[in-house]
């Protein structure tokens, strides 16, 4: 069994994976998702258009790209762990963002414990930091509602186009967010997406929505953009005075044989007969 969606990078169509077992074989080990055909990160576009921010329609539609990947890969029991910018492909056309980068995604585990301080800190779930050194590989509870953590941080950049937590280190973030439940500023978010974003990034776990939640808050946040209203031609009046160009030779004694404004010019008016296969429909063969 795979699991396909096209906002999900681990086809062989474009883009090239090396994986020693992939999720239809349980665990998400993939490597490396390379892309071969001139795109690039979700980092590097956001960089590049800076101090500019993206468009409210253009932030909320690859804030839904990510969404209804990561509820792919939470309807199929994975948590991907390491939700960023860096690992988000912005299509050559710059409209719809890609999920990849698989390397730490794992099928998630009710009963088990599973690795902590797993992923990038500073855009790490609170749950999976620890204020004493962890031994390598140490276990702790938690669930799938760390990406929605993660997913909250990523959609606060996308809106700001700022980095989250800027001036700490990602150490520094982590352990702000984990221990003193510090959060990039929503005072600037827009009226509409900042409830959305906050939800996210709640401190416990169980508060933060699903992604299915957070799909059709998103949904809804595009059905109240206006769209544009039709603004028809300015039509064109020549002013009183205007000087037209001569009409060309003929025209006017063509006009003056037109019969009743159809535009049909009589062959007989014209002192010319009929000619060709086409007069023979005209009663002339018959």
């Amino acid at each position: 069994m795979s699991y396909v969606h096209k906002s999900l990078i681990w086809m062989l169509s474009g883009w090239l994976i090396r994986s020693k077992s992939w999720l239809g074989q349980g665990l998400g080990r993939a490597r490396t998702a390379k892309c071969t055909r001139g795109s690039g990160t979700l980092r590097k576009y956001l960089l590049s258009i800076r101090p500019r921010c993206l468009d409210f329609s253009e932030a909320v539609g690859f804030a839904l790209d990510i969404a209804r990947a990561m509820d792919c890969l939470h309807s199929h029991g994975i948590i991907h762990r390491d939700l960023k910018p860096e690992n988000l492909i912005l299509t050559a056309d710059h409209k719809t963002v890609k999920l990849a980068d698989f390397g730490l995604a794992r099928e998630e585990s009710v009963t088990e414990m599973m690795t902590a301080e797993t992923g990038t800190y500073r855009w790490m779930a609170p749950e999976l930091y620890s204020t004493v050194t962890l031994r390598n590989g140490e276990k702790k509870h938690y669930n799938h509602k760390v990406d929605v953590y993660s997913f909250g941080i990523v959609f606060w950049e996308l809106i700001q186009n700022k980095l989250p937590f800027e001036g700490m280190s990602n150490l520094q973030a982590a352990y702000a967010a984990a221990f003193k439940n510090l959060r990039p500023s929503a005072e600037n978010l827009p009226a509409d997406l900042a409830p959305i974003v906050t939800s996210c990034w709640k401190e416990d776990p169980n508060d933060r929505p699903n992604f299915n939640q957070i799909i059709q808050m998103l949904l809804k946040c595009l059905s109240t953009i206006p769209q544009p209203e039709y603004v028809p031609p300015p039509t064109m009046h020549p002013p009183d005075n205007a000087v037209l160009p001569p009409e060309s030779p003929g025209t006017s004694s063509l006009m003056a044989t037109t019969r009743r404004g159809t535009g049909e010019v009589m062959n007989s008016e014209l002192g010319e007969k009929p000619t060709g296969f086409f007069s023979c429909f005209a009663g002339n063969c018959y």
